[in-house]
């Protein structure tokens, strides 16, 4: 039977790659978008795999909408990668109570929202494997990065507490937390800051989006690997 799978932030990064490789094993894939319409667009046009769907995921009656609809075509959600997120760099001094609302809200209350959202048809059917992209910040912390590492570190307490609370129902829960990406997020650096990062990572290069879709891949077909939170970062750091 044709698996179901909801990726939200899905027409860039690291989420669009996770899109594509899924799509491309044969999972029906709801790409979620906000603003990048063109990007999703011709991410659709990739694969007759992978659906589009607007939705701003740190609002619930978008977020409602969006599932409803998807359970309503499909009959279920087998598995959501809660992906959608933004970031800031800005000293903790100078972060505004609308800074932290803004990051909160789309990096920390849409994974609350989207999961409240997709878990009840999970929870019926007695099984569902969930994925959540955190950050390496989320494990360590960043300097003047304090509220994204604040919501990420939130998303992987998240992880831990529901796969104690899912389990009997069948239904995996864990996190990714990748170090450096080659993704839009980090081309603000220039080739000399990131020279200077590939000298601090064991491995000697910074990782690819096709490193993390891997690692979802992998989580989704293995059925005993649930709470764990797994950072994807060449070593940069090992805890």
């Amino acid at each position: 039977m044709e698996k179901i799978v909801l990726v939200t932030g899905a027409s860039r990064g690291i989420g669009r790659k996770i899109a594509k490789e899924l799509a491309q094993k044969g999972y029906k894939v709801i790409a979620n978008y906000n603003k990048s319409r063109e990007e999703a667009e011709k991410l659709q046009q990739e694969n007759k795999n992978i659906e589009i769907y607007k939705a701003d995921v740190s609002k619930r009656e978008e977020v409602s909408k969006m599932v409803q609809e998807v359970i309503k075509k499909y009959g279920k959600i087998d598995i959501l990668i809660n992906n959608a997120g933004i970031s800031q760099e800005k000293l903790f001094t100078d972060v505004t109570d609308e800074d932290w609302n803004t990051m909160i809200n789309n990096n920390l209350y849409s994974v609350f929202c989207v999961t409240q959202e997709v878990l009840p048809n999970m929870l019926s059917r007695k099984q569902g494997c969930i994925i959540n992209i955190s950050s390496i910040w989320g494990m360590v912390g960043a300097s003047c990065e304090t509220i994204y590492s604040v919501a990420k570190a939130g998303i992987d307490g998240m992880t831990k507490s529901l796969a104690k609370e899912l389990g009997l129902s069948n239904i995996r829960v864990n996190s990714i937390a990748p170090g450096y990406i080659d993704t839009d997020m980090n081309k603000n650096l220039t080739e000399q800051e990131v020279k200077e990062i590939e000298q601090e990572i064991p491995l000697g290069k910074i990782g690819k989006t096709i490193d993390i879709a891997k690692c979802v891949n992998w989580l989704i077909e293995d059925e005993y690997t649930t709470g764990q939170v797994i950072s994807i970062n060449g070593g940069w750091v090992i805890i």
